[in-house]
């Protein structure tokens, strides 16, 4: 072993015990070396894993002997230098401790020197005792001057404010204040700002009492002055200049007050009367102004009909102030007084509980029409609020609407209520002109058309379209409700008016001996009405918005399901009466005396030409429905008469003549009823047609062919029934059993079902029982 490797194993067990000294005072010291033997021993197997790594032996360990003695190096520096600061700090303390002891000798001596100078002090209180009487003495000698002219002062402001001198009494009346505000800090505590005694409050509040009465007179002149600034301010503002000064050096002595005396919280607390917040007073005097000139502006003809005047009293009192604040009154207060928008403030408020007030009371429709039109257009229109220079203003205030959306919402339903109790009185009445017009013994009224009319279309159109008129000034959506009002309305009028009708008709045969020779006349007027009233229905529905069909949530109206029901039962009367005009000549036909004179068919055709020519003077399309109600009519009533089976033929000559008769009459209807082949209905389907087929089947020669002939008959009036085809086989005469079989089995086989907007016409003929005891051994019957 070399000396350097005694060097180092002499130095083994030094390290050791050093080591574990300091694993014994920290033990992470002994944690960190563990974690550094690991470190080292991994390395090391990573290194020399292999024998011809261990060549490289000794330079690895000289690399780490230099590293270690580089690490050492820096470690001794650094303690060094820890050292080096430690002994700086021990010096720094040493320093420190001398001068603390220089300071605690000084505070000795001076701790002495106090005590022996105190009783020096006590030789000085009763000094300190003439000193503070000097002083008052002085303070009550300097304010004897004032003190004597207080009582004085105080009458000579009262005149002052008696004869509304109101800037030179407010001086006066400062100077009072500031006099006993001096007086009040002279005595004894006032000037440290301490409590003063209450005797001492007592007596200077006792003295200067009148100082009280001066601040409550000058406030009530002050405040009549603002109160009647709107009214006396053309004439001379300048008492409302004086005012609003005084409000403003009211408004400073406030501030400096609370600032002097350190606010409410101050023990000493403000000066009395302070503060007196007179700007808040001036603008809630200039509400109660402004309330009591709304007030008085026709207030006692508001109820009634003088609403809408009051209305117009009010908008003229409120722009003529406006105006009076605007172009006078701004000018004599300070910008941030913004006495234009306090008045808006104030009027606003007072229009928002009188409206509301009035609104509760029980107007009729118009007395509400005016408040809506007031509220809705004038006030937000441009003669009011709305005017360009008000709307900037309006706006910043944000006071909100006059009328709330839920009152307005009342209002309108009010408004339609009234309006819907005054329509339906007249209505009612002009239904009731209307029965009292049809039992008159004159003709209808006819227009420049030529068309019958009554009033009660003219009345009911213009109330109607008048109502949404005058509802649509106020806006759309009330002249919807009030649209759909006037449709449930006419929809009852409707429904009574059909009423009417069934009433007039049962009136009308009930008592056939004195019949209305005018009662046809009247019934085609009351067609003609509905017409006119459908078209005005459908005016005042196309009027209605898109949206408000969903903002209801009532039944709908359907006064155009109530006017067809009435068309019909007006149509039906008419056709009644048809039929009880041709029902004299209706036995006569198809007769043998008919057959020979052709009797009585001139005679219907006559009926039918005077009833067609009174049909022109309806209203199409009613019009051509009446005559294809009256077509109908008598080709039923014709084909009914055959079917009675009054003409039986006995030979081809008869069938041949029948044949004959029933086509001239089929002309001579065609000639009354011209002009009606085509219209609104199928050529095919058409009642006039039916007469020459049915002559036709009479005609046949062969009834070998009547199979064919009664399946195109069935075919074109698939409602004929096999009743009806054996009596056209009776009025023949000529068919036999056979055939008969053949030709009813044929029709029950074949019987097409009818097509799509076919009216059948068999269906209403019946065809009267047998006389036949028993049945015939035919062979429908096996």
């Amino acid at each position: 072993m070399s000396a350097g490797d005694h060097e180092n194993g002499g130095d083994q067990p030094e390290e050791a015990a050093a080591a574990a000294a300091a694993a014994a005072v920290w033990p992470e010291v002994e944690r960190a070396e563990s974690l550094a033997r690991g470190a080292a021993l991994k390395w090391a197997s990573g290194v020399f894993c292999r024998p011809e790594h261990l060549e490289r032996l000794g330079q690895y360990r000289k690399r780490e002997s230099q590293r270690t003695s580089s690490v050492h190096a820096r470690l001794k520096s650094m303690v060094q230098s820890y050292l080096e600061g430690v002994g700086w700090g021990l010096q720094q303390l040493r320093e420190a401790r001398l001068e603390l002891r220089d300071a605690s000798h000084a505070l000795k001596k001076a701790g002495l020197e106090s005590s022996r100078n105190a009783g020096a002090a006590e030789t000085l209180e009763g000094l300190r005792e003439v000193s503070v009487g000097h002083r008052q003495l002085l303070a009550a000698v300097s304010n004897l001057p004032r003190l004597y002219s207080v009582r004085g002062m105080v009458l000579e402001t009262e005149r002052l404010v008696e004869s509304r001198r109101l800037l030179e009494a407010h001086a006066r009346l400062m100077d009072l204040e500031r006099w006993r505000g001096d007086v009040l800090r002279q005595l004894p505590g006032g000037a440290a700002g301490s409590a003063l005694s209450a005797g001492d409050r007592e007596l200077v509040a006792g003295y200067f009492s009148g100082v009280g009465r001066l601040v409550d007179a000058l406030g009530k002149e002050l405040w009549a002055v603002v109160s009647g600034a709107l009214a006396s301010a053309r004439q001379n503002p300048t008492p409302f200049v004086s005012a609003v000064r005084i409000v403003e050096r009211e408004e400073a002595l406030d501030r400096a007050a609370l600032e002097e005396r350190g606010g409410p919280t101050d023990p000493g607390g403000p000066p009395p009367g302070r503060p007196r917040r007179w700007r808040a007073r001036f603008f809630e005097v200039l509400e109660e102004a402004v309330s009591a000139r709304l007030r008085s502006v026709s207030y006692l003809h508001a109820r009634g009909p003088g609403l809408a005047g009051h209305l117009a009293a009010l908008q003229h009192g409120v722009m003529a102030d406006l105006a009076t604040v605007r172009h006078l009154l701004e000018h004599c207060v300070p910008p941030h007084y913004r006495l234009t928008g306090a008045y808006l403030r104030a009027g606003h408020r007072w229009l928002q509980a009188h409206l509301l007030q009035v609104s509760g009371w029980d107007l009729e429709s118009g007395e509400i029409f005016a408040v809506l039109n007031w509220v809705l257009h004038i006030y937000n229109g441009p003669d009011m609020m709305g005017d360009p220079e008000l709307v900037a203003e309006m706006q910043d205030l944000e006071l909100g609407p006059l009328v709330s959306a839920g009152g307005l919402e009342q209002l309108q339903n009010k408004y339609v209520q009234s309006v819907r109790k005054s329509v339906s009185q007249w209505m009612h009445k002009a239904l009731q002109v209307e029965l009292q017009d049809w039992q008159r013994d004159q003709e209808p009224d006819t227009d420049h058309e030529g068309f019958y009319h009554t009033s009660l279309p003219t009345i009911i159109t213009q109330m109607l379209e008048e109502n949404a008129r005058v509802a649509r000034m106020i806006g759309e959506h009330l002249r919807d409700q009030t649209i759909r009002m006037g449709l449930h309305e006419m929809e009852n009028l409707l429904n009574r008016f059909r009423e009417a009708l069934v009433e007039f008709g049962k009136e009308h045969r009930r008592d056939p001996s004195n019949k209305n020779k005018f009662y046809l006349h009247y019934l085609l007027a009351s067609i003609s009405n509905c017409i006119i009233l459908k078209n005005s229905t459908e005016r005042l529905q196309k009027q209605q918005s898109s949206c408000s069909a969903g903002a209801f949530s009532r039944t709908p109206p359907n006064p155009l399901a109530a006017l067809d029901r009435a068309v019909r039962r007006a149509c039906r009367l008419a056709m009644d009466q048809l039929l009880l005009d041709l029902q004299p000549f209706l036995p006569g036909l198809l007769t043998r005396s008919w057959l020979v004179r052709g009797d009585p068919t001139p005679k219907l055709c006559h009926v039918l030409e005077r009833h067609v020519e009174m049909h022109g003077r309806v209203r199409p399309p009613c019009r051509q429905r009446l005559q294809e109600e009256a077509q109908w009519l008598t080709v039923v009533e014709y084909v009914r008469a055959l079917m009675q089976k009054r003409l039986v033929c006995r030979s081809a000559e008869e069938r041949g003549q029948l044949a004959q008769q029933m086509v001239q009459d089929d002309a001579r209807f065609r000639e009354v009823l011209h002009g009606l082949e085509g219209e609104g209905s199928v050529p095919e389907v058409n009642p006039l047609f039916l007469l020459p087929v049915l002559a036709d089947f009479i005609r046949l020669k062969d009834p070998s062919m009547l199979t064919l002939e009664v399946s195109g008959l069935a075919a074109k009036y698939p409602d004929i029934s096999e009743e009806h085809v054996s009596v056209l086989l009776d009025i023949r005469g000529d068919v036999s059993r056979d055939i008969r079989g053949a030709v009813l089995d044929l029709l029950e086989q074949s019987a097409p079902p009818p097509p799509a907007g076919y009216r059948p016409i068999f269906t209403d003929i019946l065809v009267p029982p047998s006389t036949m005891a028993f049945c015939l051994p035919t062979a429908k019957c096996v």
